[in-house]
């Protein structure tokens, strides 16, 4: 399928009405059952250190899930925008005791702080918010290119990339664009996808 830049955008500004109408009930089950889900997954099961998000604009919460992994004694890594890479990630660990300040982009991150940093190599999963997701495993992100940068080349570095979504973010099909990084794994409410 070619790009279709306002085909993306309208796609973008449907998904995110949808996810934004959900009342707070709603979203605080899709939440309860999507850790549910990740929970029983063996790679989730087996990681060791797994990047998750905090959610803005109605994307799904990790927090139930983030606050199993603590439970579990696994390690939680939070995104920080790159000071000196424009469009970079880096992953900072993060517990509840850690203070998190308003990005530039107004989402909230921790501190960057070397000591508590960890690559790519070094994360066992990486949990990518995305705005909506098609059959093939497609994702369509908020547009800013952050993730797909950073999955480039997922598979050298060992890490496992797993969307997490509200089942009405499904769409048919996505216009795939070349920077597109399609995800092994999707996680929503109803089930696990995997490519």
């Amino acid at each position: 399928m070619s790009l279709n830049l306002p085909e993306r955008q309208d796609i973008r500004l449907r998904v995110r009405q949808l996810r934004r109408a959900l009342t707070p009930e709603q979203q605080q089950l899709a939440a309860i059952q999507v850790a549910e889900h990740a929970l029983k997954f063996s790679p989730v099961q087996q990681a060791r250190k797994i990047a998750l998000f905090l959610s803005v604009d109605g994307e799904l919460n990790p927090h139930p899930l983030m606050a199993k992994l603590w439970q579990h004694e696994q390690e939680v890594y939070l995104p920080v925008l790159h000071p000196f890479a424009k469009g970079q990630l880096l992953f900072i660990r993060y517990d509840a005791a850690t203070p998190l300040t308003p990005n530039r982009l107004a989402i909230p991150e921790p501190p960057l702080d070397i000591r508590h940093l960890a690559t790519l190599n070094e994360l066992d999963v990486l949990m990518v918010p995305l705005v909506a997701f098609d059959s093939q495993g497609q994702r369509l992100g908020m547009g800013g290119g952050f993730y797909d940068r950073t999955l480039q080349n997922w598979q050298q570095h060992g890490v496992l990339p797993i969307g997490l979504a509200h089942d009405c973010q499904r769409v048919e099909a996505l216009p795939v664009a070349e920077w597109d990084i399609p995800l092994p794994a999707i996680i929503t409410p109803s089930k696990i996808w995997q490519w």
